[in-house]
């Protein structure tokens, strides 16, 4: 396999914005690129793993067929000061539809990373069960209680690297293909009303639609003057640190020689909006055809 065909693929953290990693990973197959590794952190790591132990149709069929109040009924809330969410209703559930299995024994190499809070080390996943290693890399702060691993605690691995470059193996043998998930509005797409099948997501009734077209000339909409929001303590201190994982991740990507970089907004979703699968899989396609296209031209 060519150099240029043969991927070393990096997933980055982001919540359910990190279903675009799915849409991204079918266009690189779609252009018969090979994924010779893969480096995950959070989302990253949920969606690497399935594909990398070769459940991702499985793992696609299974999430986008989550609709909102199916996924609320899958947070298994508490009152911890830890994290309101534990953790394991969801991943049990989905271990019902894919079974764990050994990092070492998957199709591709696996790396994800997680964040012992107590020393301050990233702890680095290449064996063991591929369930625990997912459940700690995506231990967001405040949100998900932290994971329990031998002895330790631990949190989310995009607390100290969001865009986990410094995980992979064989970068110098392959052509390195970046996935970042909270990029700036300037990376902001108007999300799509089909997916590659050509079914819509939303779908209203053709009377309605005509309905609306008609009275908008006699009640043209008014464009409101949005006010800034005003952020609590907590919030404020959520979109502060949001701003410095945003700037490290860019940091990240500038330091690494990365030959095609698809970057998705942090707006463009929420961290637990994952009933919007089907959507943010286009998302992710859309920006990696933006991509790879823009990389081929420049190398063909």
């Amino acid at each position: 396999m060519e150099k240029r065909k043969s991927v070393s693929l990096v997933l980055s953290s982001g919540g359910a914005r990190g279903l675009a990693h799915v849409g991204v990973i079918e266009e690189l197959e779609k252009r018969g690129y090979q994924i010779a590794e893969i480096a995950g952190c959070s989302a990253g790591a949920l969606v690497g793993g399935m594909y990398a132990a070769g459940k991702m149709d499985e793992f696609k069929d299974w999430i986008c067929h989550l609709d909102r109040l199916d996924v609320f009924s899958l947070m298994d809330f508490t009152f911890s000061t830890r994290g309101f969410i534990k953790g394991e209703k969801v991943y049990n559930a989905l271990k019902k539809v894919i079974n764990d299995c050994q990092i070492e024994d998957l199709n591709v190499p696996f790396y994800c990373n997680a964040v012992d809070y107590i020393s301050g080390n990233e702890v680095i996943f290449r064996e063991g069960s591929l369930y625990s290693a997912i459940r700690a890399s995506g231990s967001i702060p405040t949100v998900f209680q932290p994971a329990r691993f031998q002895r330790h605690e631990l949190i989310d691995g995009g607390v100290l690297n969001p865009v986990p470059l410094s995980l992979l193996q064989h970068a110098d043998e392959n052509m390195i293909v970046v996935v970042g998930l909270n990029a700036n509005d300037s990376e902001l797409v108007i999300p799509p009303k089909k997916d590659a099948t050509g079914k819509s997501f939303i779908s209203l009734p053709a009377w309605v639609t005509d309905y609306r077209t008609k009275m908008r000339q006699y009640f043209p909409e008014q464009v409101k003057e949005e006010k800034p929001a005003s952020l609590s303590s907590i919030g404020l201190m959520t979109r502060s640190f949001d701003l410095l994982q945003d700037r490290f991740s860019a940091l990240l990507i500038e330091k690494y020689e990365v030959d095609v970089s698809v970057q998705v907004a942090r707006n463009q979703a929420g961290t637990l909006e994952f009933h919007r699968a089907e959507e943010l899989i286009e998302i992710g396609r859309a920006k990696a055809i933006q991509a790879l296209d823009r990389w081929e031209n420049e190398n063909s």
